[in-house]
């Protein structure tokens, strides 16, 4: 029993070695697999229950797990979780679902959203903010994890309120304010990421690989996530974390610590003493240790090293009487003493070697007691070497076992960036080039079909990259800010017009009408207005009749008759001629002479008649 009392202790000591987890950890995880409006997701709440898992094997305290929440339910576990964080150091929220990017805004959609609308955002939906602001109180870390950069079916159905207003393609960039804040995204920002083919998707696989490492900080933990995920998809898919720690290793398990050697405890230095009594054997020796340690594992085995010199004392005293009984007997025998003394001394002589026996006997048995106690003593430290050493052979295997798969995930990530590296030279030094399965005018003619989807071409897509393609390829250029050859229809242009939710060239509609959504509508103004210059509804202005040509023809024609006329001579003979022509002078008047302009010149000067 003491052994065994001994065994436990140090193994107690040894266990209470670990460094106590003193902090307060908390952990809302969200799995939303069951849409209503749209296809179900496979993994979302697969993946949410191992993670979920994970989190309750490292230790958290709380791990709150739910699964196909609607938005009312999304909000009260978000609030209830909020109440959890105010007393904790670490908090984190997993969320895996289908998420929104609206005007740089990322939106978690609970699993009864419809979306008819790119405004029902705002009303059926979750802002990633209102996640931040539930993490707020944690003091030490607040994670977020979205595994919700999965392609979105709502948004190739939802209707625009405004045309111009295009939905982002995964999710949308976002920096935290709050300090000791990440953000880690299943996929870069403006990309999408895979579901999984097997039971749980790439980025929560890779997350219960990585994340558990007993001290492995978070920035280290999810560069891993990231090589593996690349490894995985084939480079299809980068996950990338938002966000940044202090400069202290943020571990979510806490390191073990690396013993080199039995570590210290309480009874070093009773064991020392121990060895020591030990060596010197004597009764005062052990009487000291008693005296100075007067209970425990190593006092009982020291009260059994003083039986045993008990023991020996008692045999030699003992043997010493047998003797000297025997000498008596001997003398009384050599002096021819009377029967009766030496009968006296025999017997003495006999009960004395029967105590030495005896003494002899017992001294055996403490010795061998004591033998068994020393045995037991150095297989309890034995076992106790052992599970050390058994200890930092473990951890020096798990040192070793991250410091290849860390070598592994650089060397794979240097062979990723070599091989982009020679797929961009080739495609600087080679025009891209159409698949062989498909004709360059079906490369045009899938092109021309983007292209009007996104409302850069409003001609045919009718397969020949003509001069009307060229330039609506010109006009995505400009809007979405890439540099496509605009001679030829290639797949590099095509996958980037494809990645465009929305309408990228700004509708342009000719003069008289106007853009309404996708369409354009004729402009009508009311009465007394006209569509002007610039496209816009003017009131008409009246204007004053200004003489023309045309109405001095009537004139002149009368004139010319006047003046072809024969003239009939008025009484006294005179003729008034002006502008209109020339006639006789009325009886009693006569002609007299008027200034006049250049202009008023007519045959026979500027007269007037003057009348008595």
């Amino acid at each position: 029993m003491g052994a065994l009392r001994f065994l436990l202790i140090i193994f107690g000591l040894w266990l209470g070695c670990e460094p106590a987890m003193a902090e307060r950890r908390v952990a809302l995880v969200i799995g939303n697999s069951a849409y209503k409006s749209v296809a179900r997701l496979t993994n979302p709440a697969n993946d949410a229950t191992l993670v979920g898992g994970m989190f309750k094997k490292a230790g958290f305290d709380a791990v709150d797990i739910k699964l196909d929440l609607n938005v009312a339910e999304m909000r009260r576990a978000l609030r209830d979780f909020g109440d959890k964080t105010k007393d904790a150091e670490v908090a984190v929220i997993y969320y895996a679902g289908h998420g929104i990017e609206l005007d740089g805004i990322n939106y978690l959609i609970p699993t009864d959203a419809t979306l008819e609308r790119d405004s029902d955002v705002l009303d059926e939906t979750i802002a990633l903010d209102r996640a931040l602001f539930a993490l707020d109180p944690a003091k030490k870390l607040r994670l977020i994890i979205l595994d919700a950069c999965r392609d979105n079916p709502f948004a190739k159905t939802m209707k625009r309120t405004i045309a111009a207003r295009a939905i982002g393609r995964g999710l949308a960039k976002i920096e935290p304010t709050s300090p000791n804040t990440m953000i880690a995204f299943a996929a870069k920002a403006g990309s999408t990421a895979s579901d999984g083919d097997s039971k749980n998707s790439p980025f929560a696989a890779a997350l219960v690989e990585r994340l558990p490492t007993p001290g492995l900080d978070l920035g280290k933990a999810f560069r891993f996530v990231r090589d593996d995920v690349l490894k995985n998809t084939g480079n299809k898919q980068e996950p990338y974390v938002y966000g940044s720690l202090g400069g202290d290793d943020v571990p979510l398990v806490a390191a073990k610590p690396v013993t080199t050697g039995p570590q210290a405890s309480p009874d070093s230095e009773i064991r020392r003493d121990y060895e020591l009594a030990l060596q010197l054997g004597t009764r005062e020796g052990w009487t000291a240790f008693l005296n100075r340690f007067p209970s425990g594992f190593y006092t009982d085995l020291a009260k059994g090293q003083l039986n045993k010199i008990a023991a020996e004392e008692t045999r030699t005293a003992a043997a010493d009487k047998a003797r000297q009984a025997e000498e008596e007997k001997a003398r009384l025998t050599a002096d021819r003493a009377k029967k009766a003394e030496q009968d006296k001394a025999a017997a003495a002589a006999k009960a004395a070697e029967d105590a030495r026996l005896a003494a002899e006997k017992a001294k055996q048995i403490e010795e061998a007691k004591a033998a068994a106690a020393e045995q037991r003593r150095k297989d309890a430290e034995t076992a106790v070497a052992k599970a050390l050493a058994d200890k930092q052979a473990a951890e020096k295997a798990l040192t070793d076992k991250i410091a290849n798969d860390k070598a592994a995930s650089e060397q794979a990530a240097k062979q990723a960036a070599e091989k982009r590296d020679d797929e961009q030279k080739v495609a600087a030094v080679a025009p891209t080039q159409s698949p062989p399965s498909l004709s360059p005018q079906e490369t045009a003619k899938l092109v021309q079909s983007e292209l009007r989807r996104v409302g850069c071409l409003t001609g045919a897509a009718d397969g020949e990259w003509n001069a009307a393609a060229q330039r609506s390829l010109t006009l995505f250029n400009k809007h979405a800010g890439t540099k496509f050859d605009t001679k030829l229809a290639s797949f590099d242009a095509l996958d980037a017009i494809k990645g465009k939710q929305g309408r990228v060239c700004p509708l342009v509609c000719d003069r008289g009408s106007r853009a309404d959504g996708d369409s354009c509508v004729k402009i009508t103004c009311r009465a007394g207005y006209r569509v002007n210059d610039d496209n816009e509804c003017e009131k008409v202005q009246d204007k004053k009749p200004v003489a023309t040509r045309e109405d001095a023809k009537p004139r002149d024609t009368e004139r010319k008759k006047v003046e072809s006329a024969p003239a009939k001579p008025s009484a006294s003979g005179q003729m008034l001629c002006n502008a209109a022509g020339c006639r006789p002078v009325r009886p009693g008047c006569r002609v007299v002479d008027r200034p006049y302009s250049r202009a008023q010149a007519a045959p026979g000067g500027a007269q007037t008649e003057v009348c008595n």
